[in-house]
């Protein structure tokens, strides 16, 4: 029986999902073999091969060699049921790419490709914009081996600030195209509005409000900022603003409005005109990324375009009402609730801005209502989820029996309130104290959790490189770093009706009464498969790590990381019931040729 294949994709990356039922009868199974073509471009980048091995790091034999090629997946297979393939570059974009699986099976000496039972699939990369909504996801993975190696590979010290050039380099290759939609935005624009809670970033952003507004007419510009001061030591004046530098640069050709009722203000959105609607609002763009330079390259982030007069009047009239800065107060009298639903290609876009009234949770409850009524699966990436019922119902859904799978920046409420009062104080913050990064597989007692303090060579499997946790010449900041910054929730990706929820709201009491936020609700099976893709590649990326980490504390040495010679590897994804069988099943099918996992729960 030939093998399933289906792929997930994003502007950047290629998420491969695999499955072959005949596995779990095969002893000798050991993985597949994957071919893409065209190939991967020589280093020199002047040449691409025809045909290439999606690559593996590890054999049988263990890691491959320092300073050595990855191993070809025909010798050394892929003992997982799914991979990504993100070697692409900007001229790939709109590009079509074929790739061929085979299971691959007999011993280590001698793997064997089944000819008889491989799967070929033809994708075609989409463009970052499509069909009207654009979407960008950045690397954000300093702590990666990739990271590490390009750092070595360029001959620089990570204890040093690199030379500005080299330093552009790593940040845009972290941005990942992230950097790009400030000039997108502003592309054939004259008018533009902003809400933005930090900007601060001088590589992309500052620069780019800089240029657009200085090109334009007088009041072309309005910025809404949050105007809070900074944090100081116990008994020290408070430093101005974060955006204090931004105004005085900017200042003289922008409209700066200033904004501190609320708890923050936390929008990061620019709306702007276009050359088919000039002087009305007809673009927007907003999303998780603050507009700063940790928040495009070392935060997992994300930012979405959306071609839409009709969902850019709406943010376009939100900065205009706070930007007289209402009171708290006033501030949760004005538009409530979700909009009507918009379309925009093939997708329908609804948007919900907060604070609301204390009595209302208009906004998180109906993600509470839909994370309920999920007939796949719920997956979740968060920087602080603090709101029990929403916890909750994604728990619940890994409790069914449906696919549940959670990455979160682990700060708890408690936490993050201790430590707030210990830098009032003055008092120095442990970092691996509060910061870690938390991965749920199916319930909330079903995890692990990615401790800052073991990203340290005491933990790197052999043969590894060890991984960095800042920026190179980065000081470790006085409070916690902030790793996982997303905030979406992805509902049935695989499935024929998904729903995701992003913006730049935490979902949490405060970004639901105290904050200005905003959310955005997308049905629309291209962007689901996108979050899909990238959720994967965080998750399994931390994952990986924890189980390194897991070991490492259990047996007090190293782990030292080989393929397996039989099919050991693939037993826990035959397992009934279990998470990885479901993964394996429901990710590889047509969505529609699955069932539900559960019988539907939505009323007649």
């Amino acid at each position: 029986m030939a093998i399933d294949i289906r792929a997930y994709l994003s502007p950047t990356l290629v998420l491969l999902a695999l499955n072959w039922e005949e596995g779990k009868t095969r002893a000798d199974f050991l993985g597949f073999a994957i071919e893409r073509s065209p190939g991967f471009w020589t280093a020199d980048g002047k040449s691409r091969a025809t045909k290439s091995w999606l690559p593996n790091r590890l054999t049988f034999d263990g890691p491959v060699g320092a300073d050595q090629p990855d191993a070809p997946s025909n010798t050394a297979p892929i003992q997982k049921f799914m991979w990504w393939d993100a070697r692409f570059d900007e001229p790939d974009r709109e590009t079509s790419f074929g790739y061929t699986a085979w299971p691959v099976v007999g011993s280590a000496n001698e793997p064997q490709l089944l000819y008889a039972e491989k799967a070929h699939l033809k994708i075609t990369l989409p463009a970052h914009v499509q069909d009207g909504i654009g979407t960008w996801f950045n690397r954000a993975v300093v702590s990666s081996q990739a990271f590490s190696r390009k750092v070595a590979a360029m001959g620089l010290d990570p204890k040093k600030p690199p030379p500005d050039d080299q330093a552009l380099v790593l940040r845009r290759w972290l941005a990942n195209d992230l950097d790009q939609t400030f000039s997108v935005a502003f592309d054939g624009a004259t008018r533009a509005v902003s809400a933005i809670y930090h900007l601060t970033d001088r590589l992309w952003a500052i620069p780019a409000f800089k240029e657009f507004a200085s090109t334009h007419a007088a009041h072309s510009t309005a910025i809404v900022y949050d105007s809070h001061p900074g944090d100081a030591p116990k008994g020290q004046a408070a430093p101005p603003s974060p955006n204090q530098g931004a105004v005085d640069e900017l200042g003289k050709w922008v409209d700066f409005h200033p904004r501190k009722s609320t708890n923050i203000m936390h929008d990061k959105f620019i709306v702007t005109d276009t050359p088919e609607h000039r002087g009305e609002p007809a673009r927007l763009l907003t999303g998780s990324a603050n507009f700063t330079t940790e928040g495009l390259t070392e935060q997992a982030n994300l930012l979405h375009l959306l071609d839409s007069p009709a969902l850019a009047q709406l943010y376009n009239a939100r900065a205009a009402a706070i930007s007289t800065d209402p009171s708290l107060a006033a501030t949760k009298k004005l538009q409530q609730g979700w909009s009507n639903p918009i379309r925009i290609g093939d997708a329908l876009v609804r948007a919900s801005f907060s604070p609301e009234p204390d009595a209302q949770r208009t906004q998180i409850d109906t993600i509470v209502n839909a994370v309920a009524h999920a007939k796949h699966s719920v997956l979740f990436c968060l920087f602080s989820p603090t709101d029990k019922p929403l916890r909750d119902a994604c728990f619940a859904a890994g409790d069914k029996g449906l696919m549940m799978f959670g990455l979160v920046n682990a700060i708890s409420q408690r936490a993050a309130e201790t430590g707030e009062q210990k830098k009032k104080q003055g008092e120095t913050l442990n970092a691996t104290e509060l910061t870690s990064v938390e991965l749920y597989h199916r319930s909330r007692h079903n995890r692990d959790v990615v401790d800052g303090k073991y990203f340290t060579d005491a933990t790197v499997p052999e043969g590894f490189d060890v991984e960095m946790q800042l920026f190179p010449g980065e000081k470790r900041p006085p409070y916690p770093p902030v790793i996982i910054h997303h905030k979406f929730v992805v509902i049935d990706p695989e499935g024929t009706n998904p729903v995701v929820y992003t913006g730049s709201a935490n979902m949490s009491n405060n970004s639901e009464h105290k904050n200005d936020e905003n959310l955005l609700e997308i049905k629309d099976r291209r962007i689901a498969a996108i979050y899909l893709a990238e959720f994967l590649r965080l998750y399994e990326h931390y994952r990986a790590r924890a189980l390194a980490i897991e070991t490492r504390v259990q047996h007090k040495k190293k782990v030292r990381l080989a393929l397996q010679p039989d099919r050991r590897w693939a037993d826990k994804y035959y397992i009934d019931g279990s998470p990885e069988s479901k993964a394996r099943v429901a990710l590889s099918s047509s969505p529609e040729r699955h069932p539900p996992l559960l019988p539907s729960t939505e009323p007649a």
